[in-house]
């Protein structure tokens, strides 16, 4: 990871009257200067260091290393939205699917979407019918194969 390079640096020296705090840096026509500080400012110099360390190290992990397209963006998507065609004709199908539910009679249509739109099996079916899976099993077939046959019928062209 490159850093920009600092426009000054900091010093202690210790002595036996204590220890002394420097910034050392360069103006605007490139002479350098050397200032003694506090402890306090020099500290606070060094917190404001490493904040800006962390930050640039955050900014490097988080950073996009190539561009953004649209493309690359669609590709990411969890879900790929579906163009204006595949949802058209979707609805279409949709529809059709509802209307040839809708024309079964009342026991295939109600046995027809507990088996498949509540995901119930042929026993639990059975049991809340008062009659034998197998029963369910064949009015549920028979179902099926009229939706199946109403489908055709729209899918032929």
């Amino acid at each position: 990871m490159a850093y920009q390079a600092k426009a000054y640096t900091l010093r202690e020296e210790s002595a036996e009257s204590g220890t002394r705090y420097f910034i050392s840096f360069k103006d605007g026509q490139g002479k350098s200067h050397e200032l003694e500080v506090s402890e306090q400012f020099f500290m606070e110099f060094r917190q404001m260091e490493r904040r800006n360390r962390n930050l640039l190290q955050w900014d490097e992990r988080h950073r996009e290393f190539n561009e953004v397209w649209d493309e690359t963006l669609y590709r990411r998507a969890l879900r790929v939205p579906k163009s204006l065609d595949e949802r058209m004709i979707e609805e279409e199908r949709n529809e059709t699917l509802c209307k040839a539910v809708g024309s079964l009679p009342e026991i295939q249509r109600r046995r027809f979407l507990l088996y498949y739109e509540y995901e119930f099996n042929f026993y639990q079916i059975a049991a809340m019918e008062h009659c034998t899976a197998s029963a369910i099993q064949k009015s549920v077939a028979i179902a099926k194969e009229k939706v199946k046959a109403e489908m055709r019928k729209y899918l032929q062209p």
